[in-house]
């Protein structure tokens, strides 16, 4: 293989789970080592709903990443039918809220506070929309008559057209986008520039196919689930088009390896320690390795009106294998997603 290398503006990662207490200490490092900021999720137990468990969150990350590291997390409210409109527009006023997460009730991992009804929640949403506060939606109904595969679909046809109807000026991430439907769907809405979408490493490598090869595989499931190939490969070129409206985002969601292996096991793939290279990989792939800044380091700055990173980050092509697996203080092992595996791509 040739030797190469590739600078680029150091990039964003515009969702990552960073969990708490031992699982936060171990998994944050990792990001802070590939990106200069990420966009937080809320979804702890308790969720995080109030600009004080956003502060005192903040600073647990920022004590697990530790001195000396240039890493900014930014913080989101935890969308729930009793949100105040206040104490979500205090926290955005104040540089402590960075954009509110709407998870439909039951879509993923500790969702169950949140929204039952989209329309118990339309004056946050109207208030959002008069100050510019970006809306994150978990793009999937949960109706349990719909099949798991059909729930991204139906979110934009029951979900997200209403609310895009509804709020005209209201900017709106679809978050970890699956499916060629909402590929088509975010670019129809391009000329408006308030329709962003994330996508991560690992819809752009898997489909579900792979979950099943050599028997079921518990570390490739995740939620959204992947879904065909022709669905793959509309990610892939949507991510390598350099189209302003799609950024990274990898969520990267750690569970400990009993969690996953289990007779219910939990869904997340812990990507933190290997994203940049895999997105490299992919842009290599397709030959597009002219395309990634602005996929990793300019789009999700730009759409959320902040300036890109004035650092820089250097990957070199030479083949390396990931470590298995990421240990917590508690002993709990963590699946790095791409161990086991040849990556071409390297952080130097």
């Amino acid at each position: 293989m040739t030797d190469m290398t590739l600078t680029i503006r150091r990039p964003d990662d515009w969702h990552v789970h960073f969990r708490d207490g031992a699982m936060l200490k171990a998994v944050a490092p990792h990001t802070a080592v590939q990106f200069g900021r990420a966009i937080v999720m809320p979804n702890l137990v308790p969720p995080v709903t109030t600009v004080k468990a956003a502060s005192d969150y903040r600073e647990r990350i920022l004590a697990a990443v530790g001195e000396g590291v240039s890493f900014q997390p930014l913080m989101t409210c935890y969308l729930t039918d009793q949100a105040e409109a206040d104490e979500i527009a205090l926290g955005f006023e104040q540089g402590v809220f960075s954009a509110v997460k709407f998870y439909p009730a039951g879509a993923t991992t500790n969702s169950d506070s949140g929204v039952t009804d989209i329309k118990k929640v339309y004056p946050v949403l109207e208030r959002m929309q008069e100050i510019g506060m970006p809306l994150l939606v978990h793009g999937e109904v949960t109706d349990p008559t719909t099949d798991i595969f059909d729930r991204e679909a139906l979110y934009i046809e029951r979900v997200l057209k209403p609310i895009l109807n509804d709020f005209p000026t209201l900017k709106v991430v679809m978050e970890h986008i699956t499916t060629k439907d909402a590929v088509d769907f975010v670019r129809s809405q391009a000329d408006s520039g308030r329709l962003g979408a994330t996508i991560t490493p690992h819809h752009l490598v898997i489909n579900r196919t792979d979950i099943f090869k050599g028997g079921i595989n518990p570390h490739l499931y995740c939620l959204p689930i992947a879904k065909r190939e022709v669905h793959r490969l509309a990610l892939r070129e949507a991510a390598t088009s350099g189209e302003a409206q799609f950024f990274l985002g990898t969520d990267t969601a750690p569970h400990a390896r009993h969690a996953k292996e289990s007779g219910c096991g939990c869904a997340g793939i812990f990507s933190a320690m290997t994203a940049l290279e895999i997105y490299t990989q992919v842009f290599d792939d397709e030959g597009a390795l002219d395309k990634l800044e602005a996929f990793a380091s300019l789009n999700g700055p730009a759409f959320y009106g902040m300036a890109p990173n004035e650092e820089t980050v250097t990957l070199k092509r030479t083949d390396w294998s990931p470590q298995e697996f990421v240990t917590t203080e508690d002993g709990d092992p963590v699946r790095v997603f791409g161990s086991g595996e040849t990556l071409a791509w390297k952080l130097v």
